[in-house]
């Protein structure tokens, strides 16, 4: 966090990324300590961290992960897929999901006690889904109360009236890979 706070591109939406940052950690902290987050999930969570740190450095819409691919692969990635705008967005959403699953899986395990794993894989995916709504509705407070330049610099949206949908819709397609992972590979002794 520290590295990505020398000369960001903007300095009050990176501010405001950074404050979630702070949030996360303390919670993560605090679940580590008293919810038995395993080590596994906790490493999960933190590449999550990393993965926003470094949206937030760049301000989502501006990460140059086209200059990045093509420095070591030859091509761009934007070129390659033909897409129409910065997709780093949408792995930050997807990643949520993904990487987050066995923290939220472990920290409901602790507080729950339910006895069955396919409840608690429901009501994991149930967190995950509800907690990416209240940051979508968290981002459409902020476009409602900042300025467009600002909101827009904030949200990432890139023009995309449907933006929230997606992003919701790819942070629960990374917790469903993670809750089939769970079921159906060994990693569910790693979870436990």
């Amino acid at each position: 966090m520290l590295l990505a706070s020398i000369e960001p591109l903007e300095w009050s939406s990176y501010l405001l990324h950074q404050a979630g940052t702070l949030i996360f950690m303390a919670m993560m902290l605090t679940a580590y300590r008293y919810l038995s987050i395993g080590t596994h999930a906790y490493s999960l969570s933190m590449l999550f961290l990393l993965i926003h740190i470094i949206g937030a450095r760049y301000l989502y819409s501006y990460v140059p992960y086209d200059d990045w691919s093509h420095a070591l692969l030859g091509f761009k990635l934007t070129d390659y897929f033909g897409w129409q705008r910065n997709m780093y967005d949408r792995l930050v959403h997807f990643s949520y999901g993904l990487l987050l699953f066995a923290a939220m899986y472990n920290g409901l395990k602790a507080i729950l006690r339910l006895p069955s794993p396919r409840q608690l894989i429901a009501i994991t995916l149930l967190l995950n889904m509800a907690s990416s709504m209240l940051y979508e509705l968290f981002e459409w407070g902020i476009a409602m109360t900042l300025s467009a330049e600002d909101a827009e610099a904030y949200n990432g949206q890139q023009g995309d009236m449907w933006d929230a949908h997606k992003d919701m819709a790819l942070a629960l397609l990374g917790g469903l890979i993670s809750a089939v992972l769970y079921t159906f590979t060994p990693l569910k002794r790693v979870l436990r």
